[in-house]
Protein backbone atom coordinates (compact mmCIF):
# COMPACT_ATOMS: atom_id res chain seq x y z
CA UNK A 1 0.00 0.00 0.00
CA UNK A 2 1.00 3.75 -0.69
CA UNK A 3 0.38 6.32 1.88
CA UNK A 4 -0.03 10.27 1.88
CA UNK A 5 0.57 12.26 4.71
CA UNK A 6 -1.90 14.40 6.07
CA UNK A 7 -0.10 17.32 8.15
CA UNK A 8 -2.96 18.63 9.73
CA UNK A 9 -3.65 15.36 11.52
CA UNK A 10 0.32 14.09 11.63
CA UNK A 11 -1.25 10.84 10.12
CA UNK A 12 -0.46 9.09 7.07
CA UNK A 13 -3.62 8.08 5.27
CA UNK A 14 -3.59 5.09 2.68
CA UNK A 15 -3.97 6.22 -0.91
CA UNK A 16 -7.27 3.71 -1.65
CA UNK A 17 -10.21 4.69 0.32
CA UNK A 18 -12.79 1.84 1.37
CA UNK A 19 -15.92 3.19 0.52
CA UNK A 20 -19.15 1.56 1.98
CA UNK A 21 -22.30 2.97 0.61
CA UNK A 22 -23.54 -0.21 -0.70
CA UNK A 23 -23.65 -1.81 3.04
CA UNK A 24 -26.97 -2.11 3.91
CA UNK A 25 -28.21 -1.91 0.13
CA UNK A 26 -26.49 -4.37 -2.12
CA UNK A 27 -24.14 -5.82 1.15
CA UNK A 28 -25.02 -7.17 4.37
CA UNK A 29 -23.59 -6.90 7.18
CA UNK A 30 -21.43 -10.12 7.17
CA UNK A 31 -20.63 -8.90 3.54
CA UNK A 32 -19.38 -5.33 5.08
CA UNK A 33 -17.35 -7.23 8.19
CA UNK A 34 -15.62 -9.59 5.72
CA UNK A 35 -14.55 -6.14 3.83
CA UNK A 36 -13.65 -3.91 6.61
CA UNK A 37 -11.43 -7.30 7.64
CA UNK A 38 -9.53 -7.76 4.06
CA UNK A 39 -9.10 -3.39 3.33
CA UNK A 40 -7.26 -3.86 7.06
CA UNK A 41 -4.83 -6.88 6.20
CA UNK A 42 -4.61 -5.38 2.70
CA UNK A 43 -3.01 -1.96 4.30
CA UNK A 44 -6.28 0.48 3.37
CA UNK A 45 -6.04 2.57 6.82
CA UNK A 46 -8.44 5.07 5.55
CA UNK A 47 -12.55 4.48 5.27
CA UNK A 48 -15.73 6.49 4.54
CA UNK A 49 -19.20 6.23 5.25
CA UNK A 50 -22.18 9.01 6.14
CA UNK A 51 -25.35 9.54 8.22
CA UNK A 52 -27.29 8.83 4.94
CA UNK A 53 -25.98 5.55 3.83
CA UNK A 54 -26.06 3.11 2.44
CA UNK A 55 -27.10 4.71 -1.11
CA UNK A 56 -29.39 5.24 -2.92
CA UNK A 57 -31.34 6.46 -0.11
CA UNK A 58 -33.75 4.89 1.87
CA UNK A 59 -35.31 6.12 5.22
CA UNK A 60 -36.20 2.72 6.72
CA UNK A 61 -32.08 1.84 5.95
CA UNK A 62 -30.40 5.25 6.95
CA UNK A 63 -27.33 4.62 8.89
CA UNK A 64 -27.38 1.14 8.70
CA UNK A 65 -23.88 1.35 6.85
CA UNK A 66 -22.45 3.17 9.78
CA UNK A 67 -24.10 0.51 12.09
CA UNK A 68 -22.37 -2.07 10.09
CA UNK A 69 -18.64 -0.29 10.68
CA UNK A 70 -19.68 0.27 14.76
CA UNK A 71 -20.30 -3.66 15.10
CA UNK A 72 -16.99 -4.55 13.28
CA UNK A 73 -15.43 -1.53 15.64
CA UNK A 74 -16.55 -3.40 18.80
CA UNK A 75 -16.08 -6.89 17.61
CA UNK A 76 -12.33 -6.31 16.59
CA UNK A 77 -11.08 -3.39 18.96
CA UNK A 78 -9.55 -2.12 16.16
CA UNK A 79 -11.07 1.45 16.10
CA UNK A 80 -7.26 3.12 16.89
CA UNK A 81 -6.12 0.70 13.42
CA UNK A 82 -8.37 3.31 11.20
CA UNK A 83 -8.83 6.64 9.89
CA UNK A 84 -12.01 7.65 9.82
CA UNK A 85 -14.38 10.11 7.83
CA UNK A 86 -18.06 10.58 7.70
CA UNK A 87 -20.73 12.96 6.88
CA UNK A 88 -23.84 15.17 7.67
CA UNK A 89 -26.03 14.95 5.22
CA UNK A 90 -28.71 17.16 4.16
CA UNK A 91 -31.22 14.55 3.23
CA UNK A 92 -35.32 15.25 3.35
CA UNK A 93 -35.74 12.47 5.95
CA UNK A 94 -33.07 14.12 8.30
CA UNK A 95 -34.01 16.41 10.67
CA UNK A 96 -37.42 16.85 8.62
CA UNK A 97 -35.68 18.08 5.62
CA UNK A 98 -34.26 21.10 7.01
CA UNK A 99 -30.24 20.53 7.88
CA UNK A 100 -28.23 23.52 8.08
CA UNK A 101 -24.70 23.17 8.81
CA UNK A 102 -24.89 25.91 12.06
CA UNK A 103 -23.98 24.37 15.66
CA UNK A 104 -27.26 22.56 16.24
CA UNK A 105 -27.22 20.58 13.38
CA UNK A 106 -24.00 19.58 13.20
CA UNK A 107 -23.80 18.55 17.01
CA UNK A 108 -27.05 16.75 16.50
CA UNK A 109 -25.64 15.07 13.61
CA UNK A 110 -22.57 13.75 15.09
CA UNK A 111 -24.38 12.27 18.48
CA UNK A 112 -25.97 10.01 15.69
CA UNK A 113 -22.64 8.84 13.94
CA UNK A 114 -21.04 8.49 17.13
CA UNK A 115 -23.75 5.92 18.37
CA UNK A 116 -24.45 4.23 15.09
CA UNK A 117 -19.85 3.97 15.11
CA UNK A 118 -20.04 2.69 18.07
CA UNK A 119 -16.82 5.34 18.79
CA UNK A 120 -15.80 8.63 20.16
CA UNK A 121 -14.40 10.36 17.37
CA UNK A 122 -14.32 10.83 14.05
CA UNK A 123 -11.04 11.40 11.86
CA UNK A 124 -12.55 13.43 9.45
CA UNK A 125 -16.34 15.00 9.21
CA UNK A 126 -17.32 16.06 6.10
CA UNK A 127 -20.31 18.36 4.92
CA UNK A 128 -21.78 16.06 2.47
CA UNK A 129 -23.06 18.71 0.10
CA UNK A 130 -23.58 22.44 -0.03
CA UNK A 131 -26.37 24.34 1.46
CA UNK A 132 -26.03 26.58 -1.52
CA UNK A 133 -27.61 25.50 -4.39
CA UNK A 134 -24.18 25.15 -7.14
CA UNK A 135 -23.08 23.23 -9.89
CA UNK A 136 -22.56 19.36 -8.60
CA UNK A 137 -24.54 16.00 -8.80
CA UNK A 138 -24.58 16.18 -12.80
CA UNK A 139 -25.01 19.74 -13.78
CA UNK A 140 -21.95 20.68 -15.67
CA UNK A 141 -22.97 24.92 -15.53
CA UNK A 142 -23.45 27.55 -13.16
CA UNK A 143 -27.09 28.54 -13.78
CA UNK A 144 -28.97 31.88 -13.23
CA UNK A 145 -31.49 30.42 -10.72
CA UNK A 146 -28.16 29.33 -8.33
CA UNK A 147 -26.68 32.85 -9.12
CA UNK A 148 -30.22 34.47 -7.67
CA UNK A 149 -30.06 32.48 -4.39
CA UNK A 150 -28.84 35.06 -1.80
CA UNK A 151 -26.49 33.82 0.84
CA UNK A 152 -28.29 35.36 3.87
CA UNK A 153 -30.86 32.43 3.77
CA UNK A 154 -28.56 30.06 4.25
CA UNK A 155 -25.92 29.24 7.66
CA UNK A 156 -22.80 31.87 7.33
CA UNK A 157 -19.57 30.50 6.32
CA UNK A 158 -17.92 31.78 9.42
CA UNK A 159 -20.82 29.83 11.83
CA UNK A 160 -20.46 26.59 10.26
CA UNK A 161 -16.59 27.13 10.64
CA UNK A 162 -17.08 27.80 14.33
CA UNK A 163 -19.35 24.81 14.82
CA UNK A 164 -16.60 22.76 13.24
CA UNK A 165 -14.08 23.67 15.53
CA UNK A 166 -15.75 23.96 18.75
CA UNK A 167 -16.21 20.07 17.83
CA UNK A 168 -12.71 19.50 17.29
CA UNK A 169 -12.09 21.18 20.42
CA UNK A 170 -14.18 18.81 22.11
CA UNK A 171 -12.30 16.33 20.64
CA UNK A 172 -15.53 14.47 19.10
CA UNK A 173 -14.17 15.37 15.64
CA UNK A 174 -10.21 15.76 14.10
CA UNK A 175 -10.45 17.49 11.08
CA UNK A 176 -12.82 18.36 9.31
CA UNK A 177 -13.42 18.34 5.34
CA UNK A 178 -16.18 19.58 2.56
CA UNK A 179 -17.48 17.82 -0.19
CA UNK A 180 -19.29 18.44 -3.44
CA UNK A 181 -18.30 21.89 -3.34
CA UNK A 182 -16.73 23.94 -6.01
CA UNK A 183 -13.47 26.19 -6.12
CA UNK A 184 -15.44 29.23 -4.66
CA UNK A 185 -17.08 27.39 -1.90
CA UNK A 186 -13.20 25.63 -0.92
CA UNK A 187 -11.76 29.00 -0.97
CA UNK A 188 -14.42 31.18 0.86
CA UNK A 189 -14.16 28.01 3.48
CA UNK A 190 -10.49 28.70 3.71
CA UNK A 191 -10.33 32.28 3.53
CA UNK A 192 -12.75 32.70 6.61
CA UNK A 193 -10.82 30.13 8.59
CA UNK A 194 -7.64 32.49 8.18
CA UNK A 195 -9.27 35.45 8.84
CA UNK A 196 -10.61 34.36 11.93
CA UNK A 197 -7.74 32.44 13.07
CA UNK A 198 -9.72 29.05 12.83
CA UNK A 199 -8.93 25.87 11.69
CA UNK A 200 -9.50 25.10 8.06
CA UNK A 201 -10.94 22.25 5.82
CA UNK A 202 -8.17 19.35 4.79
CA UNK A 203 -10.33 17.63 2.27
CA UNK A 204 -12.50 17.96 -0.23
CA UNK A 205 -14.48 15.11 -1.77
CA UNK A 206 -15.53 15.60 -5.14
CA UNK A 207 -16.06 13.00 -8.54
CA UNK A 208 -12.58 12.41 -10.34
CA UNK A 209 -12.55 9.44 -13.16
CA UNK A 210 -11.79 9.09 -16.74
CA UNK A 211 -15.05 10.32 -17.45
CA UNK A 212 -15.03 12.76 -15.18
CA UNK A 213 -11.47 15.28 -14.64
CA UNK A 214 -13.76 18.61 -13.77
CA UNK A 215 -11.29 18.51 -10.51
CA UNK A 216 -8.28 19.48 -12.75
CA UNK A 217 -10.05 23.14 -13.92
CA UNK A 218 -9.93 24.76 -11.26
CA UNK A 219 -9.69 22.51 -8.01
CA UNK A 220 -6.46 20.88 -8.30
CA UNK A 221 -4.70 24.09 -8.29
CA UNK A 222 -5.98 24.86 -5.43
CA UNK A 223 -5.02 21.33 -3.77
CA UNK A 224 -1.20 21.96 -4.03
CA UNK A 225 -1.32 25.69 -3.50
CA UNK A 226 -3.65 24.94 -0.87
CA UNK A 227 -3.15 21.69 0.88
CA UNK A 228 -6.88 20.73 0.90
CA UNK A 229 -6.41 16.82 -0.49
CA UNK A 230 -8.87 15.19 -3.09
CA UNK A 231 -11.01 12.82 -1.68
CA UNK A 232 -11.67 10.86 -5.01
CA UNK A 233 -15.21 9.34 -5.48
CA UNK A 234 -16.61 7.55 -8.18
CA UNK A 235 -13.16 6.64 -9.77
CA UNK A 236 -15.32 3.50 -11.64
CA UNK A 237 -18.26 5.89 -12.74
CA UNK A 238 -20.21 2.98 -10.37
CA UNK A 239 -18.68 0.55 -12.37
CA UNK A 240 -19.09 1.49 -15.69
CA UNK A 241 -15.42 2.22 -16.07
CA UNK A 242 -14.87 -2.07 -15.56
CA UNK A 243 -16.51 -2.48 -18.81
CA UNK A 244 -19.16 -4.99 -17.29
CA UNK A 245 -22.01 -2.54 -19.19
CA UNK A 246 -20.36 -2.25 -22.19
CA UNK A 247 -22.96 -3.51 -25.42
CA UNK A 248 -26.00 -2.62 -23.64
CA UNK A 249 -25.10 -5.20 -20.91
CA UNK A 250 -26.84 -5.49 -17.51
CA UNK A 251 -25.16 -7.90 -15.11
CA UNK A 252 -27.22 -9.78 -12.35
CA UNK A 253 -26.98 -8.11 -8.82
CA UNK A 254 -24.64 -4.69 -10.46
CA UNK A 255 -25.46 -1.01 -9.45
CA UNK A 256 -27.18 -0.36 -12.74
CA UNK A 257 -28.85 -3.16 -13.56
CA UNK A 258 -30.63 -2.57 -9.86
CA UNK A 259 -30.91 1.32 -10.26
CA UNK A 260 -31.87 2.90 -12.87
CA UNK A 261 -31.65 6.05 -11.35
CA UNK A 262 -27.46 6.40 -11.50
CA UNK A 263 -27.94 7.94 -15.47
CA UNK A 264 -24.65 9.86 -14.72
CA UNK A 265 -22.07 7.55 -16.37
CA UNK A 266 -24.32 5.96 -18.91
CA UNK A 267 -24.63 8.87 -21.02
CA UNK A 268 -24.10 7.89 -25.26
CA UNK A 269 -20.72 9.62 -24.88
CA UNK A 270 -19.88 8.51 -21.89
CA UNK A 271 -19.98 5.28 -23.18
CA UNK A 272 -18.39 5.56 -26.27
CA UNK A 273 -15.39 6.97 -24.20
CA UNK A 274 -15.85 3.76 -22.29
CA UNK A 275 -15.55 1.75 -25.16
CA UNK A 276 -12.35 3.82 -25.45
CA UNK A 277 -10.68 2.90 -22.55
CA UNK A 278 -11.63 -0.67 -22.78
CA UNK A 279 -9.72 -0.59 -25.71
CA UNK A 280 -6.53 1.08 -24.50
CA UNK A 281 -6.98 -1.56 -21.47
CA UNK A 282 -7.41 -4.35 -24.17
CA UNK A 283 -4.43 -3.64 -26.05
CA UNK A 284 -2.44 -2.74 -23.08
CA UNK A 285 -3.19 -6.07 -21.86
CA UNK A 286 -4.65 -4.69 -18.29
CA UNK A 287 -7.65 -5.04 -16.47
CA UNK A 288 -10.10 -2.23 -17.22
CA UNK A 289 -10.72 -1.18 -13.53
CA UNK A 290 -7.35 -1.21 -12.85
CA UNK A 291 -6.86 1.53 -15.21
CA UNK A 292 -8.84 3.47 -14.47
CA UNK A 293 -8.29 3.50 -11.10
CA UNK A 294 -4.62 3.37 -11.49
CA UNK A 295 -4.89 6.51 -13.11
CA UNK A 296 -6.99 8.36 -10.44
CA UNK A 297 -4.22 7.05 -8.54
CA UNK A 298 -1.27 8.42 -9.81
CA UNK A 299 -2.60 11.94 -9.83
CA UNK A 300 -0.46 14.00 -7.40
CA UNK A 301 -3.65 16.29 -5.91
CA UNK A 302 -5.56 13.11 -5.08
CA UNK A 303 -5.32 12.37 -1.55
CA UNK A 304 -7.23 8.79 -1.71
CA UNK A 305 -8.97 7.35 -3.88
CA UNK A 306 -12.28 6.20 -2.73
CA UNK A 307 -13.22 2.70 -3.95
CA UNK A 308 -16.29 0.34 -3.42
CA UNK A 309 -17.54 -3.05 -4.23
CA UNK A 310 -20.39 -5.45 -3.55
CA UNK A 311 -17.91 -8.19 -3.93
CA UNK A 312 -14.91 -9.28 -2.19
CA UNK A 313 -13.14 -10.47 -5.18
CA UNK A 314 -13.71 -6.94 -6.89
CA UNK A 315 -12.96 -5.36 -3.39
CA UNK A 316 -9.14 -7.23 -3.71
CA UNK A 317 -8.93 -6.38 -7.72
CA UNK A 318 -9.58 -3.09 -7.01
CA UNK A 319 -7.09 -2.39 -4.08
CA UNK A 320 -4.45 -3.97 -6.37
CA UNK A 321 -4.68 -1.24 -8.62
CA UNK A 322 -2.08 0.60 -5.91
CA UNK A 323 0.66 -1.66 -7.26
CA UNK A 324 -0.09 -0.66 -11.14
CA UNK A 325 2.01 1.76 -12.67
CA UNK A 326 0.81 3.13 -16.01
CA UNK A 327 3.19 3.69 -19.32
CA UNK A 328 3.62 6.17 -20.83
CA UNK A 329 2.07 5.09 -24.07
CA UNK A 330 -1.02 4.25 -22.11
CA UNK A 331 -1.44 7.74 -20.43
CA UNK A 332 -1.02 9.45 -23.98
CA UNK A 333 -4.13 7.39 -25.30
CA UNK A 334 -5.70 7.89 -22.17
CA UNK A 335 -5.51 11.74 -22.80
CA UNK A 336 -6.32 10.90 -26.57
CA UNK A 337 -9.80 9.81 -25.64
CA UNK A 338 -10.04 12.84 -22.83
CA UNK A 339 -9.30 15.22 -25.81
CA UNK A 340 -11.89 13.58 -27.75
CA UNK A 341 -14.23 13.42 -24.97
CA UNK A 342 -13.75 15.74 -22.46
CA UNK A 343 -15.63 15.40 -19.35
CA UNK A 344 -18.98 13.47 -20.72
CA UNK A 345 -20.08 12.68 -17.41
CA UNK A 346 -20.47 15.85 -14.68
Amino acid sequence: MQYQMLPQLNEKVSKICLGTMTWGQQNSESDAHEQMDMALSEGVNFWDTAEMYPSPPDKDKQGDTERFMGTWFNKTKQRDKVILASKISPMDFLRDGQTRFNAEHINSAIDGNLERLQTDYIDIYQLHWPERQANFFSQRGYTEEMAAQSLDDLTPFLETIQALNDEIKKGRIRAYGLSNDTAWGVMRYLWEADKNGLIAPITVQNPYSLLNRLYEVAMAEITHRENVGLLAYSPLGFGVLSGKYLDGKRPAGARLTMYDRFARYTNEEALSATAQYAKIAADAGLDMAQMALAFVNSRSFVTSNIIGATTIEQLKSNIDSIHLTLSSEVLEAIEAVHTQHPNPSP
